[in-house]
């Protein structure tokens, strides 16, 4: 009668899970070097929608349903004076406002803005 028992145990002895770590190091290093690495916004914004929208890149400015002002850790007029800060030529200003906003205080809004020198500015939307 012949023992099976010792080739299993051979047979176990020589697998190696190294295949397997390196394929989980190598997809770990792909979603790393694929993940857009991007700060949370500060609080929740609806884009309006429009035609032809297209992503926008650049300093954002984010504009709440209440009228709330962010620019990075900064809140309501504190905003402008880091905007003031920024350089010229620093590329194009995008407005992140809630669909809810109130076209006239988004006017009022631009209107500081360009007079300040802090234009281009790029409103964002989304796709209908």
């Amino acid at each position: 009668m012949l023992d099976f028992r010792a080739d299993d145990r051979q047979r176990r002895q020589g697998e190696s899970i190294v295949p397997m770590i390196n394929v989980v190091f190598l997809l770990l290093i792909f979603f790393l070097m694929s993940a857009r690495l991007v700060p949370p916004a500060p609080f929740e914004t609806a884009p309006p929608r429009a035609d032809g929208a297209e992503p926008a890149t650049g300093d954002m400015l984010h504009l709440s349903a209440a009228g709330d002002l962010a620019f990075g850790d900064l809140r309501g007029e504190a905003v402008f004076a880091a905007l003031a800060a920024r350089p010229d030529g620093a590329g194009p200003l995008v407005i992140r406002a809630d669909a809810g906003v109130e076209a006239a205080a988004l006017a009022r809004l631009a209107a500081r803005l360009t007079v300040e020198g802090r234009g281009p500015l790029r409103l964002v939307t989304v796709p209908r």
